[in-house]
């Protein structure tokens, strides 16, 4: 009796795991079925074993189509991109990175700017606001589109600070919080949707004049 309650006992632990788990998948799906792209799901496999840097790997890659500089997504908002991808495997740099950034703007007003990882799973920072700009505390980060990798409109991340430095400074220290669950997802979204100004750029000779749509 003692060796059948141990065994079902590990089978409950079990079982709540793949409660869980499949909670997670009904959520990534959920996600999904609001986007009007083609998504992959692929799982996390693996960390970086750099402990300055952010990094995981995923179990897909170029034989599922994953590409360099491709956006991923959890179910939530904006988890990194793509860095390096083999045939089967591909390294993804967490929006938290300290080499990471992405063109960013308030989805109250409008305003444009740069959200750039600190290394902080927690913690992200808006680059070069200036002073005078219309900030609160409580506003969502989307991407604007203006870069070659993010689409517009997903969310990134929500601000958590605005500092107003001495009167001499001219920008505001705005410190942000990534939306997506960066250090509990297993489960992510491989975005084959790009920005329009990827097709005009990638698109244009080298030694014409910048486009714009």
């Amino acid at each position: 009796l003692r060796q059948q309650n141990l065994m079902l006992a590990a089978q409950v632990q079990k079982l709540s795991y793949l409660a869980g788990d499949n909670a997670r998948l009904r959520g990534l799906l959920a996600a999904s079925e609001g986007l009007r792209s083609r998504v992959l799901v692929s799982e996390v496999i693996g960390v970086d074993p750099d402990p300055s840097r952010h990094v995981m790997i995923i179990n897909q890659g170029r034989e599922a189509g994953i590409y360099r500089g491709q956006a991923v997504l959890d179910a939530q908002g904006v988890f990194g991109r793509v860095i390096q991808v083999g045939q089967r495997t591909s390294r993804v740099m967490l929006v938290a990175d300290r080499l990471h950034s992405v063109p960013v703007r308030i989805n109250r007003n409008g305003i444009r700017a740069i959200l750039s990882g600190t290394g902080d799973l927690r913690e992200m920072r808006l680059q070069y606001v200036p002073e005078k700009s219309d900030v609160k505390q409580g506003d969502l980060l989307v991407t604007s589109g203006l870069g070659i990798d993010f689409p517009a409109g997903y969310p990134v991340g929500r601000v958590t600070e605005v500092i107003r430095q001495t009167d001499d400074d001219q920008f505001l220290n705005i410190i942000a919080e990534p939306v997506a669950t960066l250090d509990r997802s297993r489960y992510v979204l491989a975005l084959f949707e790009k920005p329009q100004s990827a097709e005009h750029l990638h698109t244009q000779p080298l030694n014409a004049d910048p486009v714009f749509p």
